[in-house]
């Protein structure tokens, strides 16, 4: 501290101001976050593609970013209906149009009608637009078979990923062993573990089993409690279901055990739900934790808190643009419900287009309306080409030596063991790299193809993996998984 406030009267007296904010006086949470989604290699990745724009030779003419679930990026067409929806919305001169169906004016009027001065441009109430609230209340309680959802519960949000960092700095408090713990699945989506660091909270890893396809074992999630116990107060079990990165689909069973551990163990539970569209294996099923937990009856209906999220980046709809989600939070005590809606409303509301495009997903068009027929074959045609994508990548991956990939039974990823052999990972460590990370730097530089290392998600000590998304168009995706599997091939036997 004295040698910085020496400088700091060394540069004044030499004219020179310094810098107030820098590496060492900021905020040190933050210089702990990471997200490997969007991490060094994505930024490489991005100087290559300059690189090509100048003329640059390189071994391969595009880069692929097969990095992130990013769907319209990759070249799926948006939902007709959706578009035609917010065009009307956004320019509401085009409601007298003999272009649009009716059933899209009649939902574009209603919107329209809900938000200040009839314009998509208003700001709404910090919880969102009340019609679209009752509308995902309804959505809700149709999915989970008739079971009440109030929308009084419900709060829109920017994305899930606003309301999941809402919902955790809610629930992160204390100091040193009293210090909130937060239980997260390894692999995880590295929003988790970039939260807990910023919020200084104590991320509490429990290991899903690869040798089970990724199954959740209760077993190994109380042996991550009791350990944790000793540095922490754990509070919160955070749950991916379809999984991301790991694509696994949660059977009822386990639902119901993770329930039980949590409401014996006395935590709060946080659903991430947002993949619930995107399920492909034979015999896997989405059953939401809120339907699970209604069923199961007292006590755990009556007092297991739970908060669910959903989003339209994903799914079918693939709208990640428009930043559109929302929570339902179960079993809240109201006084820290009024607090999350305060808090909430420091950032006064969520993006209005956004809330729009829920509306849209959780009220699709109906059978007797005009627009349902394209709706319903758009929808069943992205879904199926996407379960093809899932069973094409497992194939191709599983016939590679030294790759390994689980069945993809939902989400959108893949997420492979790949065997790296001991001189690859001597180099990678001399370069200050882990091994994964050296793998999928190289794999870009050669081939232009960027995916994620599985260290940038957590894996078990000595494994390796890489993330990748299963959206590009089939036939790219074909010849990116066997560009992959033949480059894996020749960097083990160069290293060899």
């Amino acid at each position: 501290m004295a040698s910085q406030v020496n400088d700091q009267s060394q540069a004044s007296r030499n004219g020179l101001k310094g810098k107030v904010l820098t590496l060492d006086t900021m905020n040190p949470c933050v210089r702990r976050v990471e997200y490997a989604v969007r991490g060094p290699i994505v930024q490489r990745a991005l100087e290559l593609e300059q690189e090509l724009r100048q003329g640059v030779k390189k071994p391969f003419t595009e880069v692929i970013r097969a990095n992130i679930g990013d769907a319209q990026a990759m070249g799926q067409r948006p939902i007709t209906f959706f578009r035609q929806v917010l065009a009307l919305c956004v320019y509401p001169n085009l409601l007298s149009s003999p272009d649009f169906p009716e059933d899209a004016k009649k939902r574009a009027e209603r919107i329209l009608q809900a938000c200040g001065g009839h314009s998509l441009g208003a700001y709404s109430i910090s919880s969102g637009i009340q019609p679209i609230r009752e509308d995902v209340a309804q959505y809700i309680e149709r999915r989970d078979g008739g079971i009440p959802a109030d929308p009084n519960n419900i709060f829109l949000s920017t994305g899930a990923s606003d309301a999941i960092v809402t919902m955790l700095k809610l629930l992160v408090a204390g100091e040193g062993r009293a210090r909130t713990g937060v239980l997260i699945p390894i692999p995880q989506y590295p929003l988790y573990s970039a939260a807990l660091a910023e919020l200084d909270a104590v991320q509490v890893d429990y290991y899903l089993d690869e040798e089970r396809a990724w199954a959740l074992d209760i077993a190994e999630l109380r042996r991550a409690l009791c350990q944790a116990r000793d540095r922490c107060s754990p509070r919160v079990l955070c749950v991916i279901n379809p999984g991301n990165p790991t694509g696994q689909v949660q059977t009822r069973e386990c639902i119901e055990a993770v329930i039980r551990f949590a409401f014996e163990e006395g935590l709060f539970l946080m659903a991430d739900e947002v993949y619930q569209d995107n399920v492909y294996a034979e015999g896997s099923q989405f059953h939401s934790f809120k339907k699970v937990l209604m069923e199961m009856g007292p006590p755990y209906a009556t007092q297991q808190e739970l908060a669910s999220f959903h989003s339209v980046s994903k799914g079918y709809m693939g709208e990640c643009g428009f930043r559109g989600g929302y929570v339902e939070v179960v079993n809240m005590d109201a006084e820290v419900q009024k607090q999350m809606a305060k808090l909430m409303s420091v950032r006064l509301c969520p993006p209005v287009p956004g809330q729009a495009l829920v509306d849209m997903v959780v009220s699709p068009p109906r059978p007797s309306e005009p627009s349902f027929k394209q709706f319903q074959a758009e929808r069943q045609e992205v879904l199926a080409e996407l379960a093809a994508k899932a069973k094409l990548t497992e194939q191709v991956f599983n016939e590679a030596p030294g790759i390994r990939c689980n069945p993809v039974q939902g989400a959108m990823y893949s997420f492979p063991r790949v065997q790296l052999p001991l001189k690859a990972v001597q180099r990678a460590q001399e370069l200050g790299l882990a091994p994964d990370m050296f793998f999928c730097l190289c794999l870009l530089e050669e081939t232009g193809i960027c995916v994620v290392p599985g260290s940038g998600f957590g894996q078990q000590e000595g494994t390796y993996h890489f993330r990748m998304t299963i959206l590009p168009p089939m036939e790219k995706l074909r010849l990116l998984l066997e560009k992959l599997s033949h480059f894996h091939a020749k960097f083990t036997q160069e290293y060899s």
